[in-house]
């Protein structure tokens, strides 16, 4: 059974606490961006150490499992590192839209290889955390905007990121210490 796609604008993370996984991204600094993406990606690493079968098992028809909030993490570490990048190096860009529940489907999220994916998942958590680390000082108001008109800086693009690892971490039970 496929998951009913989400249209929500998660925007409003950006401007006050999420009532589900607790996190306020106004007490997000730019200087913590890079630790939360490092620490996040530690506790996917030992979630994924678990039977694939089990991570692989839906708690519900309409619910990811924890495999597929797993790769969803990583494509979205992979996706803001390519927005992050143009940020940097474009002027005011307007990012392509990304269909995040067609990828799901394409790439056959609950399919793939837990071990592979906690690899993955690293790897990215690992270059944008990278790439938030060496921004300098003059480019954190740099604006880009998504293909819905949400605008952002590379200070914002950074606070709203940190809260989609560690939502999906609340969504299969576990939370950022």
């Amino acid at each position: 059974m496929s998951i009913p796609p989400d249209t929500k604008d998660w925007t409003w993370a950006l401007q006050r606490p999420c009532p589900e996984c607790g996190l306020d991204t106004r007490t997000v600094t730019r200087d913590d961006i890079p630790g939360i993406l490092r620490q996040n990606a530690a506790i996917w690493a030992r979630i994924l150490t678990g039977e694939p079968a089990s991570l692989a098992a839906r708690p519900a028809p309409e619910r990811w499992s924890t495999l597929e909030y797993a790769c969803h993490v990583r494509d979205v570490l992979r996706k803001f590192d390519e927005r992050l990048q143009l940020m940097l190096t474009t002027d005011a860009p307007q990012f392509a839209n990304w269909d995040q529940d067609a990828t799901a489907v394409d790439d056959r999220y609950g399919e793939q290889s837990p071990r592979e994916v906690s690899a993955q998942l690293q790897e990215a958590a690992q270059v944008l955390a990278g790439g938030f680390a060496a921004v300098r000082p003059d480019q954190w108001g740099r604006p880009g905007r998504r293909s819905d008109g949400a605008q952002f800086t590379v200070e914002t693009l950074g606070r709203y990121l940190v809260h989609d690892p560690v939502h999906h971490l609340h969504d299969v039970g576990e939370a950022m210490p």
